[in-house]
């Protein structure tokens, strides 16, 4: 495919020319220019001085059908990656050759136009698990894992599943899998060891993996709001407590008294009560009964420890 755009892009090319920029030997770029041929791609070869290969008339391949803004898509998405991974990197850089003159230098300024740090300040760079590449392969070659891997309540079991894909959500990555229990969900920084058998995975035809992560979002959104809670709030704090919930976060009203009624949400009276207590009474919790308790509790803790 990187010979037939560079084709394309070039109007005529030599075996060494296609060599050159796609960094394989002459030969190798001979038997390719001959397979597009045998595979019925309209090319031709011109022997003698000048010569070289063309494709017939002038066609074109539907890749290549890029608009200048598309290709300008293409490289300002695939740049950032390109820092981390060679191959992507290489691979951007044989289809800049390959894209046409007037496409070539704003794809190569969007491509280094971005650069992601995935690190919150103040946190430490994070690394993507090791095991990530070998699930990534088993996934695309349809084959059977056995995983070791250790829940939450660090409960360790052996499993053999259908890996169907990886998800990759705020640098946490999970592998979305098929089990004799149906669908299941790994943690990848959970998996101690992998091995990729040689029986072919089960995967079912109609699977769209976006609509099955959306169905585990749900679910897990679900339980993490197990509890709720009512409170008063300044309106300094409103944009502050929506940043920190989240989704877990709505505005009900405004009282009297000029303060912001909100709800926010956790799995557990305690999470609720741990998240507010930093806020002291810049946030009042009106009910239920068990947030307040728990928040007296931490404050009797609290004055106990550093009210002398």
């Amino acid at each position: 495919m990187s010979t037939l755009l560079l084709m394309q892009a070039r109007g005529r090319v030599t075996a060494a020319e296609v060599a050159a920029v796609l960094e394989v030997s002459v030969a190798t770029a001979r038997r390719d220019l001959e397979a597009l041929s045998t595979a019925g791609v309209p090319v031709y070869s011109r022997p003698g001085r000048g010569g070289g290969w063309s494709l017939v008339g002038g066609a074109r391949t539907d890749l290549t059908g890029l608009t200048a803004d598309e290709a300008r898509a293409l490289f300002l998405l695939a740049g950032p990656a390109a820092t981390l991974a060679p191959p992507v990197r290489s691979a951007l850089r044989k289809l800049m050759l390959a894209l046409p003159a007037t496409f070539r230098a704003e794809a190569e300024a969007a491509a280094d136009a971005v650069v992601v740090d995935p690190a919150r300040w103040g946190e430490r760079e994070r690394t993507r698990p090791v095991l990530v590449d070998t699930l990534q392969g088993a996934v695309v070659r349809r084959r059977k894992v056995s995983l070791r891997y250790e829940n939450r309540a660090r409960q360790r079991t052996e499993r053999l599943v259908d890996p169907w894909g990886l998800i990759d959500k705020d640098d946490v990555w999970y592998l979305v899998a098929g089990t004799t229990a149906g669908r299941r969900t790994f943690r990848v920084d959970r998996i101690s060891e992998v091995t990729v058998t040689d029986l072919d995975a089960d995967r079912p035809a109609d699977l769209d993996l976006s609509r099955e992560w959306e169905r585990v979002v749900d679910d897990v959104e679900q339980r993490r709001s197990g509890i709720s809670a009512t409170v008063l709030v300044t309106e300094r704090l409103v944009p502050i407590l929506s940043r920190h919930f989240g989704r877990y976060f709505s505005v009900v009203g405004t009282d009297d008294d000029g303060r912001v009624r909100a709800r926010v949400s956790a799995h557990m009276a305690l999470s609720v009560a741990e998240q507010l207590a930093g806020f002291g009474a810049g946030v009042e919790v009106v009910e239920p009964e068990a947030v307040r308790a728990e928040l007296a509790r931490l404050g009797a803790e609290l004055g106990e420890l550093y009210g002398r």
